[in-house]
């Protein structure tokens, strides 16, 4: 029965190190996700899809003060502290389920949001590169290689387009190979033939799916913990031996 509790002491010390990393790693994804929203903002207007990624940092941050814990309660063999250890993960665990629901909940809503927004954003550019909407659209469109809502034609009605009068679409339009482009409608082999819409709501929902995957995982090496950390508290409370040794006593 020692050995057996010493083995899972020994597992759960060496599960607490890659506890920390996964602290950090989910900062990470959650940080990449407000950056990565921060260029696709005005294709989306429901801040509220953000949660998903504020709960991921949040856990993040729990998660390494929860190795500290259990850190702290595994090298002095506390049995509260190990409970306390449990019921965190626990917690947290609880709301990294929550964080997969919110995930796919916001993941099906992201269409509906670009196709309400797209519209307002592209009638809204001005081709100044200080106005926002403006640096957003030519963002997207070299990043993604696409060109208007559904394909390059959509320039056509925007109010932009027609007091140009030049016949020409904006320049991030071009193909990034070609360098004489200047975005003339006389030569559309010259432009993107793809819309920017079914490129933007596959990208968000690309994102949404990394939060997603990445409480899934943790949540799956979190279980794991906690089966080590109850199995260690089962020792803790019915060996006897185990008992007298942390007493400093002797067992024969």
């Amino acid at each position: 029965l020692a050995e057996g509790r010493a083995w899972c002491s020994k597992e759960l010390t060496m599960f607490l190190c890659p506890l920390q990393a996964a602290a950090g790693i989910l900062c990470y994804v959650g940080a990449y996700v407000f950056i990565t929203y921060d260029d696709y903002d005005h294709f989306f207007e429901d801040v509220y899809t953000l949660i998903p990624a504020v709960i991921i940092i949040a856990v993040g941050t729990l998660l390494f003060i929860i190795g500290l814990i259990g850190c702290c309660a595994t090298i002095r063999e506390s049995r509260c502290g190990l409970a306390t250890f449990v019921i965190i993960l626990l917690l947290v665990f609880i709301t990294e389920v929550v964080v997969v629901v919110l995930g796919y909940i916001y993941r099906a809503k992201v269409e509906d949001e670009v196709d309400h927004s797209i519209r307002k954003v592209y009638n809204g550019y001005n081709g100044t590169n200080p106005d926002a909407a403006s640096r957003a659209i030519d963002y997207v469109q070299r990043q993604l290689r696409c060109c208007g809502i559904h394909n390059y034609s959509d320039w056509e009605n925007t109010v932009w387009f027609k007091q140009t009068k030049n016949n020409s679409v904006p320049l991030s339009c071009c193909k990034a190979a070609l360098s004489n482009c200047t975005g003339s409608l006389t030569r559309p082999m010259d432009l993107y033939s793809e819309g920017c819409e079914a490129l933007v709501v596959k990208k968000l929902q690309e994102i949404m799916m990394y939060v997603i995957w990445a409480a899934l995982a943790f949540a799956a090496i979190q279980l794991l913990g906690m089966l080590c950390a109850c199995i260690v508290l089962c020792r803790r409370s019915r060996d006897p031996a185990y008992e007298l040794l942390i007493a400093g006593g002797t067992y024969a």
